[in-house]
């Protein structure tokens, strides 16, 4: 069988996440030991990681998806999430090559749905262990991730402006995830919120 570039890159992260004691990996990760799977929360569904695979709510990821919870396992560290202050992905150092892709891939493709995400609050906070903010007209807390919070600052359209969406990121996000790997956090998280924002 041909192994993709996906589960390559996917193989690879889970040999070095799972290679690190246990007693280290789940503190890192905020997940819980289930026999010799580690599970916990990722991008609004139930996931289960092992050294050979990773299923969400039971479905095999060799995806983009996968690759991203693979990283999350391989760079953890064991440190506690810090929420505030909030941070715009600008101001993480090293960010300007990712700025015009995060933006249009994570935060303008939200700004058809706001009205429909303000509609549907309470099962996109479910789903992402969420809760609600103090920005905007409505805002979003959301856990993509155990240990890395995004903050969904959403703005309805008035009479002068249209709806738009800034996404802040919890303060030490990047003590679990690399940051290119955080910009398509946020992106996957605004696909999983058009998704449960259309049902």
């Amino acid at each position: 069988m041909t192994v993709t570039p996906y589960e390559r890159v996917i193989r690879d992260n889970l040999a070095a996440a799972f290679a690190r004691l246990p007693s280290e990996l789940q503190p890192s990760t905020g997940g819980v030991w289930d026999g010799e799977q580690l599970a916990f929360r990722a991008f609004g569904h139930d996931c289960r990681a092992s050294a050979g695979e990773i299923a969400l709510s039971g479905v095999r990821r060799m995806d983009p998806i996968g690759i991203l919870v693979s990283l999350y396992l391989r760079h953890a560290l064991p440190v506690p999430m810090e929420m505030d202050p909030f941070r715009s992905f600008k101001d993480f150092q090293g960010s300007m090559p990712y700025q015009g892709a995060f933006s249009a891939n994570s935060e303008r493709v939200l700004a058809p749905h706001v009205a429909r995400m303000r509609q549907t609050a309470g099962p996109i906070k479910e789903a992402f262990d969420g809760s609600s903010g103090g920005m905007g007209d409505f805002s979003l807390i959301l856990r993509p991730l155990p240990k890395i919070a995004l903050l969904y600052a959403c703005y309805l359209a008035d009479e002068e402006f249209p709806a738009a969406v800034t996404i802040l990121f919890s303060a030490n996000a990047r003590s679990f995830m690399p940051l290119d790997g955080l910009a398509d956090v946020a992106e996957y998280t605004s696909k999983e919120i058009i998704r449960l924002a259309g049902r």
